[in-house]
């Protein structure tokens, strides 16, 4: 194994991505520009879509995708190729917020029934500190036959690709990589360093880098969460949340965070997994789980303050009509696993309200199998007593006010404006009854 990433980059040896979704698209592609790739996925459909030069993630996009060397298969006799293995499958939760490791584990059965003496195993799952050494290795020897640390050995290096984002990318964004030994950290080191061209961190151990994940995300959440509770405390205030974060804002070390719906498969997700490892070792979270309440609770309360305002328009509740723009958990991102405006759907739907969602951005495959929830275009919007932009796609910032008018039923629009897309002063000047986080 020692000499394994110069036969990587002399094309001696194969990479495997094994998960073709957000995070390993774009590193089967990143690697495929260096080295011999297969990439790997359960899903034939969306394997055969790749093969069509359709990239279902839109972070690489159909041209990159049309013209890349690396073999896309859903065969598994197509690992057998291959002595580095990347995994890069979703980290879930339960519905009792338990982590549902489920794919990492089916991942390593299927690694492990074509692992081959001198392999690297490197996972970039989110998980707690002790999963890939105390659940993944164990699946990995049982399934090969192999012994860890003698046959194969095994790393960690957490995923931080950013969906969406065309500034922080895979190749611009440090890399933390580790390794159950010090040869093995160096091979991984070196083989990421062929792609990542900000540099690699190499961590002082698996669980190090484990731990070091699983924070980054559960800090994020934890300061969104206190702008959600902020703007909780200024709506009872009659105190416009924006604009008191826009003055704390001009001060050199106030941290620019705003209130929002929180969820993906990351920022959402990911503190259960802390949260539940410390369980388990007996401590009861008190700020993480605090924080992941409010956010968990923020669809519900947007949803209630839409039905108090369209009360206050003297419309009635049971059978009116509303439009929500925006179903994706982030802006001008496909991506609508775990997404929160779900949670505001239903919500008024239980008032008896009729739901129309409009997104030009989201994959319509996954939203009507996660969801079941079919897509209208803005065009066919008519009628409604109730606007709500959730996700502020750049598609929906060339929208204006005034030609939203022509959405509403009658004299009394209200719009719902989660993230303060536009003018509050115009939507006020123009008779909106207008709300917003």
């Amino acid at each position: 194994m020692k000499n394994l990433s110069e036969k990587i980059k002399n094309k001696e040896e194969k990479i495997a991505v094994i998960g073709l979704g957000y995070v390993g698209m774009p590193l089967a592609i990143a690697f495929s520009r260096v080295a011999d790739v297969v990439g790997f996925d359960i899903s034939q459909v969306k394997v055969s879509k790749y093969k069509s030069g359709i990239d279902v993630t839109k972070e690489v996009g159909d041209a990159v995708l049309k013209s890349s060397t690396a073999l896309f298969t859903w065969e598994e006799k197509d690992l057998r190729l291959c002595k580095f293995f990347i995994v890069a499958v979703p980290t879930p939760v339960n519905s009792d917020k338990t982590p549902d490791l489920r794919p990492i584990k089916g991942a390593s059965q299927t690694i492990g029934r074509n692992l081959v003496a001198g392999s690297i195993v490197v996972f970039e799952s989110t998980v707690y500190p002790g999963v890939t050494e105390d659940i993944c290795v164990p699946i990995l020897e049982k399934e090969s036959g192999l012994k860890c640390g003698v046959d194969f050995k095994v790393g960690y290096s957490p995923e931080r690709i950013n969906p969406g984002d065309l500034v922080h990318r895979l190749e611009t964004i440090i890399k933390i990589v580790s390794g159950m030994d010090e040869e093995t950290l160096e091979n991984i080191a070196r083989v990421y360093e062929m792609i990542v061209k900000a540099g690699v961190h190499r961590a002082g151990s698996i669980k190090v880098a484990e731990a070091a994940k699983v924070i980054e995300n559960s800090q994020r959440d934890i300061n969104i969460a206190f702008m959600n509770e902020l703007s909780i405390i200024f709506n009872k205030m009659g105190i416009d949340t924006k604009a008191v974060l826009e003055a704390a804002g001009t001060k050199w070390n106030f941290l620019k965070f705003t209130p929002g719906l929180v969820g993906g498969h990351c920022i959402g997700v990911d503190p259960y997994y802390l949260t539940s490892k410390a369980e388990e070792l007996g401590y009861h979270s008190q700020v993480i789980l605090a924080g992941r309440k409010i956010n968990d609770d923020m669809g519900k309360y947007i949803a209630e303050n839409s039905v108090k305002k369209m009360v206050k328009a003297g419309k009635l509740i049971k059978g009116a009509k509303a439009a929500v723009f925006g179903v994706t958990f982030k802006e001008n991102c496909p991506d609508v696993r775990n997404t929160k405006v779900v949670d505001i759907i239903k919500e008024l739907e239980e008032y008896g309200v009729e739901i129309s969602v409009v997104d030009p951005v989201a994959e319509k495959d996954d939203l009507l199998h996660e969801y079941g929830i079919r897509l209208t275009v803005a065009e066919d919007v008519r009628d409604m007593d109730l606007l709500i932009f959730a996700v502020p796609h750049d598609a929906f910032k060339a929208m204006d006010l005034a030609s939203l008018k022509r959405m509403y039923k009658d004299q009394t629009p209200v719009l719902i404006d989660v993230k303060g897309m536009f003018d509050r002063k115009e939507a006020g000047k123009l008779g909106y009854l207008y709300w917003r986080l």
